[in-house]
């Protein structure tokens, strides 16, 4: 056990997009063309502790990320019911994270931290809503889902790159913007968060400006891509926070820095979820279990794996705790703190863990060794441990075991608000543009 009279620590919390569970080295993933494709994940994985049973809020951007501002289920808010948040929404009053609502950066900006957001917001649009207006001192970024990397132009075509609540014109590659302004950051104060939009389409590199142009009327970019594209954009989110971690250790912050990575959802059209199935938009293994690293070289023994549960909004509890700060007593945590695990790889809790989607009807549960999904009206019980691909459905065999779990998901979404009828589904294409996986 390490001690527990640790200074506050520094956090950066870095949240890539769409990436997949085996994506990284540390995970399994296959090496690129051009060597390793996530080598600097890979050392704070080695330096730290790696999760294997960790997951997203959500199988898609905008609900996984109420959850992470809140550290509640993102379906107590009525923006986290849009799967996901569209530009459609832009000037809403209604789809955004509320300005009122207490969140992960405004707790721990009143218990004495500097907070920034580097990267993607995707929590609705100025004048309404924005991350200066939820507890953000500082931001640079997308307020959209999407946005090409050279023009930052989101789906609808309009311009979408801000520097606080101020439109913002800068040239350059995205994912090494937000890497640049990140190490700035660090350079002047305290860290904060940073959110990639990498590896998430267009399918571009930092040589492809060519594309820009090419892909302006649809940056889903149906018609390109490839798995080499895709482990170089990995690769440039990579070198970027291996700039981030540079900044830290010559500022003599990394030691009580606890730097956490994860992906706001599982894997899209390249990722490898490999021993998963599914990916972004399913609730089957591959679209919500992602990875989980956190280095903290004060408390966190290197080398560690733990197979404690855990999901998004965890983490920002554990992030208030250590900052000292709590929940607003009228909207308690969903979320726990994993910071015994942190200090401890070994230990284990239950952790009950509940999801739900309007898209085809979803809904899971995973409580210890398994899990009750349901799709398109289909109830299946499998036994994660043993069938991570979720091939072996044993609701025939486990009939009580079955019903035991239905009942507790039933009893957990009377707790939340319904979905309400006018929460939209975004399907950026569909099996017309490219085989059921």
């Amino acid at each position: 056990m390490t001690p527990t009279n640790t200074p506050r620590p520094n956090i950066v919390f870095i949240v890539a997009d769409d990436l997949g569970f085996a994506d990284l080295g540390c995970y399994g993933g296959r090496d690129a063309k051009f060597g390793k494709v996530s080598p600097v994940l890979d050392q704070l994985a080695a330096g730290g502790l790696k999760f294997t049973q960790g997951y997203a809020n959500s199988p898609v951007c905008s609900p996984t990320r109420f959850a992470l501002m809140t550290a509640r289920y993102q379906y107590r808010l009525r923006g986290g019911a849009d799967e996901p948040i569209n530009s459609k929404s832009k000037g809403s009053k209604v789809l955004g994270l509320p300005p009122e609502h207490p969140t992960l950066p405004s707790l721990l900006k009143a218990s004495g931290y500097r907070t920034a957001l580097i990267g993607k917001w995707h929590l609705g649009y100025p004048p309404h809503f924005g991350p200066i207006k939820s507890g953000y001192e500082e931001f640079f970024g997308p307020m959209s889902g999407g946005v090409d990397y050279f023009t930052h132009a989101s789906n609808n075509g309009t311009h979408d790159l801000y520097t606080n609540d101020e439109e913002k014109h800068e040239d350059g590659y995205l994912t090494d913007l937000i890497s640049h302004k990140a190490v700035d950051f660090v350079e002047r104060m305290a860290p904060g968060a940073v959110h990639y939009t990498a590896p998430h389409w267009p399918w571009e590199t930092r040589e492809d400006h060519a594309l820009a142009a090419e892909v302006k009327d649809n940056l889903f970019h149906l018609h390109g891509g490839n798995i080499h594209t895709y482990h170089r954009m990995i690769h440039h989110m990579d070198e970027g926070i291996g700039w981030v971690v540079d900044a830290l250790q010559k500022t003599g912050q990394l030691y009580n820095t606890l730097i956490v990575f994860t992906s706001d959802n599982g894997g899209e059209r390249f990722s490898d979820n490999w021993p998963l199935v599914g990916g972004k938009m399913d609730l089957t293994e591959g679209g919500i279990r992602v990875p989980w690293i956190a280095h903290w070289p004060a408390v966190i023994a290197p080398g560690g794996t733990s197979t404690q549960h855990c999901m998004t909004m965890d983490w920002s509890a554990t992030m208030v705790e250590l900052a000292g700060a709590k929940a607003h007593e009228d909207l308690p945590f969903d979320g726990v703190s994993l910071l015994p695990a942190l200090r401890d790889a070994t230990h284990r809790f239950e952790r009950p863990l509940y999801w739900r989607m309007n898209h085809r009807g979803q809904r899971a549960l995973r409580l210890g060794d398994y899990k009750y999904l349901r799709v398109d009206g289909h109830d299946y019980l499998f036994n994660i441990p043993a069938d991570e691909r979720e091939r072996a459905n044993l609701a025939p065999h486990e009939p009580a075991r079955l019903a035991a779990l239905r009942a507790a998901w039933e009893a957990w979404d009377a707790t939340v608000p319904a979905i309400p009828e006018d929460a939209t589904i975004s399907l950026g294409y569909s099996v017309k543009d490219m085989p059921q996986r």
